[in-house]
């Protein structure tokens, strides 16, 4: 059984001695393990049953130790001293004095950097002395947790301990930009917002669809992913009388299982988007059908998330 502890000093020292652990961020909880250490990494393909060519973001504690990795360009030291601490990746050219294994960049010559915000994430890096790869901690394509439990309910002897934050504040994976091209390319919706990206940047490029799906050049790329146990059936205002129906915003109809936010609040239905995915899995619901979410700010990434988990599985 999986331990559940508030002791950071305790988690530093299995990542140190190259075991992996859960851990809390603003965003999601990730499972991490030391970025240097190749056969600590593997070890986190392995517990998630995650692809290989899927690469993973690593987790510093501020720029300068995000551009000893990456060689940063004028549009990353502009975001990164707007929005770094805070649920932000970017992707950059790696540097070669970059310790960071090469399993992590799934055999890509770029790296996915992040400086978390929340305050035991940080801690925790500080503590290990070094920076943390770390994807969702769950297993690959299923839905991402944003409670210990939720990380405790996907695992049993694949790792020793997840480290206690409570609910994760944002409830959506990092907003991930790719700065290695003409523009900048949001690669991956989330907390912040294209809007707040162009504010800073201009106009940013639209992604390109993934054609293939073992090709991916940033995390939450792939077609199927953050899949709950049910089926899902987007955009519904008359949700079956089988189904899980999670809501959004004030209802006139229907029975709402979850909803997302009673006030209409994106903010608010995105922290809590998996939690609802969660409970549909808990009422072991064959199907699910999701209210519609309006497309505006953090919609978008809640969009996405919907319409990667409802993608048909392989």
């Amino acid at each position: 059984m999986i331990e559940i502890s508030k002791d950071i000093g305790k988690v530093a020292n299995q990542i140190k001695a190259g075991k992996i652990a859960a851990f809390p961020t603003e965003t999601v909880y990730g499972l991490g393990a030391l970025a240097s250490n190749g056969q600590a990494v593997a070890k986190i393909y392995s517990a998630k049953g995650r692809p290989s060519f899927n690469p993973l973001i690593t987790h510093v504690n501020s720029a300068d130790d995000a551009f000893h990795h990456g060689m940063p360009n004028r549009w990353a030291k502009a975001l990164a001293a707007a929005f770094w601490p805070g649920p932000m990746t970017l992707i950059l050219p790696k540097r070669d004095q970059s310790d960071i294994s090469d399993l992590a960049l799934a055999g890509l010559s770029t790296i996915a950097l992040r400086v978390p915000e929340h305050s035991i994430a940080r801690a925790l890096i500080e503590a290990v002395g070094a920076g943390l790869v770390a994807p969702s901690a769950n297993k690959s394509g299923r839905v991402s947790p944003t409670k210990p439990a939720h990380v405790a309910n996907q695992f049993t002897t694949e790792f020793e301990c997840i480290l206690d934050g409570g609910d994760c504040s944002h409830g959506l994976e990092s907003t991930i930009i790719d700065l290695t091209g003409a523009l900048p390319i949001i690669c991956r919706p989330g907390p912040l917002s294209r809007k707040q990206i162009e504010m800073i940047t201009g106009p940013v490029a639209e992604a390109k669809p993934i054609v293939n799906d073992q090709m991916p050049n940033a995390p939450g790329q792939l077609t199927s992913h953050y899949a709950p146990k049910g089926k899902i059936r987007l955009n519904s205002t008359c949700p079956q009388n089988n189904s899980f129906f999670i809501g959004f915003g004030a209802l006139n109809a229907g029975k709402v299982d979850f909803n997302l936010s009673p006030a209409g609040d994106l903010i608010e239905a995105a922290a809590n988007l998996f939690s609802a995915l969660h409970a549909a899995d808990a009422a072991g619901a064959k199907y699910i059908d999701v209210a519609p979410i309006p497309l505006t700010d953090i919609g978008e990434a809640i969009s996405d998330r919907l319409a990667r988990a409802a993608s048909p599985r392989s």
